[in-house]
């Protein structure tokens, strides 16, 4: 009687044209987890940060800059007042969320005191971002900064970022994500403006 020859494991493994199965699905995996790293890193690190940064405690970067209806605007005219600055754009949903807390902030502004100040970011239509501020009702200048340089000077890198600048043109506060009451009133005591 003959014994069939023994077989080498290998060929009981099942094959396929293209390979393993697992190799067919680690290319699309990958890809999606790096997305969703990258998704991560990129927008929750900016939601609701308050941490002070490098320019906390240092002189604000001065700026001259244009406003939508065309006056030039430079943060060294705010000088011996308190400024709150703003980074925004029509198209950014925190931006919206907050606004409604600067149209407060807004109207508290007067001759010697508060100074509201915004600059565009990224803003690709500049129809919507008159259409945001006239939703909004935000009596304040709103700046144009088309080649990012203030903005790269200020280090923002996602909005909405708001820095809050006493009367002596020192930053004292930052605040990266959508304000809410509570963050804007903590800044706001950083430079010496009674809460809303």
């Amino acid at each position: 009687m003959t014994r069939p020859a023994p077989h080498d494991p290998a060929d009981l493994q099942p094959t396929s044209p293209s390979g393993p199965a697992w190799k067919k699905w680690l290319p699309p995996l990958l890809a999606f987890g790096l997305v969703a790293a990258l998704g991560t890193a990129l927008f929750s690190p900016t939601r609701n940060e308050t941490a002070g940064g490098p320019l906390v405690d240092k002189a604000a970067p001065d700026f001259r800059l244009t406003s939508l209806d065309g006056t030039p605007v430079s943060l060294s005219d705010f000088r011996g007042r308190p400024v709150v600055l703003n980074f925004w754009a029509s198209w950014c949903g925190p931006c919206r969320e907050e606004a409604p807390l600067f149209r407060e902030l807004s109207e508290r502004q007067g001759a010697g005191g508060l100074a509201v100040v915004g600059i565009l970011f990224e803003e690709k239509n500049e129809q919507n971002a008159r259409d945001f501020i006239r939703e909004y009702a935000l009596a304040y200048p709103n700046l144009r900064d088309q080649n990012l340089n203030t903005a790269i000077d200020y280090g923002v890198g996602a909005i909405p970022e708001t820095f809050f600048i006493d009367k002596d043109g020192v930053i004292r506060y930052k605040d990266k994500g959508g304000l809410d009451r509570a963050r804007l009133n903590a800044g706001l005591k950083t430079i010496g403006v009674e809460p809303l």
